[in-house]
């Protein structure tokens, strides 16, 4: 693969920069020095018992039945339920043919399943370790008959008995020496309709000219890991994506950068297409000018060519997981949920939910929320991640802060949807 590692290093100039820290004693420092700076360097904080229990690695307990249904709101005719807990930073999940839930959890290393709910109580008949000992584990996926995982500097697959529930044989190693420094070291791995694998790798930093050309971007390759190409760059964490049933287009969620203030820059939803740039770190959401690196000497050609987002969600909101419904009464629609992880650089918290977006046919589209009230009376209780759709319409939604994993119930007959937020891309 072709790709050229850049070797330049942007100069410092704000105090707060996201940097990459080994283990022991320099995570501890690490942890020091953010906390001095969050509670005494004048940045704005949403949560300040959040923000510390993130950079401690630590969640909440999962809320209980009585918090469930006093806070958590999903629309009318809809069920939620605590699924499954106990899973510390439960991150992305795919569902198996069979019905059972694969979920990754990077920080402990492990992919656990969790077997369908065939006897109906609401919870998973089993839960297995399919992996330990894995190296940060995130992106998942399944394609014919292979099971596909990224790792922070790998992508493997193996092949996988969906029946038995059991990866089969030595696993394959498909792409090696991804670089995992920096704020953004979680990888996304999809398989397109194309056959082709997909793999997307957010940043270093808030905002630089990377060293390594790699970072930033969605790449593409062959199903084997052959053919390694930069599919679309200039995207700041494009976390989760996911291909429009209707016409096969790539979308994916982005994090804008930080310390900006409340309102600047919006979120996004980018439609990725082959070589296009989506701004970052030179512009952002639709012509914003970085105060950094919009007047550097490359940045006017850069910003000329950087296409704008197919949505923009309000600043700091953190779309993470996105999935394209194709079940339920009315085959899906033209609708994606996508999980909003939640703020942590604003002053007024935001996000904290699942909203469905719908692609009207006029090329708009709105948002109108799903699943709401994470932060309530009980405080903050959960932070969504992802979200995917079982066959029966039903919703899964992984939350890490909590360590948990609810399911959302659909009604017989799909009941009529909040009224729609016009977009504000």
């Amino acid at each position: 693969m072709n790709v050229e590692i850049e070797r330049r290093r942007p100069r410092r100039k704000r105090i707060l920069r996201w940097v990459g820290w080994s283990a022991g004693a320099l995570a501890t420092v690490a942890i020091v020095g953010f906390a001095w700076l969050f509670w005494f360097g004048g940045i704005a904080i949403s949560d300040r018992t959040m923000l510390w229990r993130m950079l401690r690695e630590e969640g909440v307990p999962p809320p209980s039945a009585a918090t469930i249904a006093a806070q958590l709101r999903v629309p009318a005719g809809y069920r939620i339920s605590l699924y499954a807990t106990n899973l510390p930073s439960a991150r992305l999940m795919v569902v198996t043919s069979a019905g059972d839930l694969l979920v990754t959890q990077p920080r402990g290393g492990l992919v656990t399943l969790l077997a369908a709910d065939r006897d109906g109580d609401g919870l998973p008949d089993a839960r297995r370790t399919l992996y330990a000992g894995l190296d940060r584990p995130n992106g998942i996926d399944l394609a014919g008959e292979f099971l596909y995982i990224a790792e922070a500097t790998r992508v493997f697959r193996v092949r996988f008995d969906a029946a038995r529930g059991a990866p089969q044989g030595e696993p394959q190693t498909l792409v090696s020496g991804l670089t995992a420094d920096g704020a953004h070291w979680r990888k996304t791995v999809r398989i397109g309709p194309d056959g082709a694998l997909y793999l997307g790798q957010g940043s270093t930093c808030n905002v630089c000219i990377e060293h390594d050309a790699r970072r930033a971007t969605m790449m593409r390759f062959a199903a084997d890991g052959s053919g390694g190409e930069i599919f679309a760059a200039g995207l700041r964490n494009p976390y989760g994506f996911d291909w429009a049933p209707w016409d096969g287009a790539l979308y994916a969620t982005e994090n804008g950068r930080d310390l900006l203030g409340d309102d600047l820059p919006p979120d996004e939803l980018n439609k990725l297409e082959r070589g296009g740039f989506y701004g970052w770190p030179y512009v952002h959401g639709n012509g914003l000018p970085d105060p950094e690196f919009g007047s550097r000497p490359e940045a006017a050609a850069r910003i000329a060519t950087a296409r704008a987002p197919a949505f923009a969600f309000r600043a700091h909101n953190a779309p993470l997981g996105i999935r394209f419904l194709k079940y339920g009464s009315d085959g899906g629609g033209r609708r994606a949920l996508v999980a909003l992880h939640g703020s942590w650089n604003r002053s007024v918290p935001d996000g904290y939910a699942v909203v469905e977006l719908e692609f009207r046919d006029d090329g708009t589209i709105v948002s109108r929320p799903f699943l709401e009230g994470f932060r309530g009376a009980a405080g903050l209780i959960g932070r969504p991640v992802d979200v995917v759709e079982a066959p029966d319409g039903s919703i899964f939604v992984s939350d890490d802060y909590s360590g948990s994993i609810y399911r959302i119930q659909p009604p017989a007959v799909r009941a009529t949807r909040a009224p729609a937020q016009d977009a504000a891309a």
